[in-house]
C-alpha cells in the first residue's frame, strides 16, 4: 500500500496536488463562498489552513481547472480566469521603513504577475487603487482581492 505524504507546513495548493500530498477537499466550501458572496472575511485560529484556502481560491480564480480534477468543484464551476491581486501581509512590520518595503514588494509582485505598471509617485494607496482599476480595464472583469495574514 502506498500512503500519501502529509503536507506539513505546505501552503501552496498546486504543490500539494502535483506532489500527491493528502488533501482534504474543501472546494465545496470555496464554491459556496464564490457563488453566494461578494465580500468574505475568514476568521480562523492560527495554523488552521487560511493561507492554503486562500491559495486554493487563487488557483480557482486564475482558472487552473486541471489542478481540481477529482475534487468537488471540478464539474460545478466554469473556471473563468479573473485578475487576482494577492496581498500577503507576512513580512517586516517592526518599523515604518519595513512596512513601506513590504507594501512596495506586494504591489510590485502583483503588478508583475498581472502585467501592469503603476508608479509609486504619490502614495501606496493610490498605486493600489490604480492597480485595481487598471486590472479591471485590462482584463474587462471584476478584480479578485485576496488578503492573507490580515492580522499582521
Amino acid at each position: 500500500m502506498n500512503l500519501k505524504k502529509l503536507p506539513l507546513g505546505i501552503q501552496t495548493f498546486s504543490k500539494i496536488i502535483k506532489d500527491d500530498y493528502i488533501y482534504i477537499d474543501k472546494t465545496d466550501l470555496a464554491l459556496d463562498i464564490i457563488t453566494n458572496n461578494q465580500y468574505v472575511f475568514l476568521s480562523r485560529p492560527r495554523r488552521f489552513g487560511k493561507s492554503l484556502f486562500l491559495d486554493t481560491l487563487h488557483n480557482i480564480f486564475e482558472g487552473n481547472k486541471e489542478l481540481f480534477k477529482g475534487l468537488d468543484i471540478y464539474d460545478k464551476y466554469d473556471f473563468e480566469e479573473y485578475p487576482v491581486i494577492k496581498i500577503d501581509w507576512a513580512g517586516n512590520f517592526k518599523t515604518l521603513e519595513g512596512t513601506k518595503q513590504t507594501t512596495k514588494r506586494i504591489l510590485e509582485d502583483n503588478q508583475r504577475r498581472l502585467g501592469i505598471d503603476c508608479k509609486f509617485d504619490d502614495s501606496y494607496a493610490n498605486c493600489f487603487n490604480r492597480l485595481i482599476q487598471t486590472a479591471h480595464e485590462k482584463y474587462k472583469k471584476p478584480v479578485v482581492i485576496l488578503i492573507d495574514e490580515y492580522d499582521k
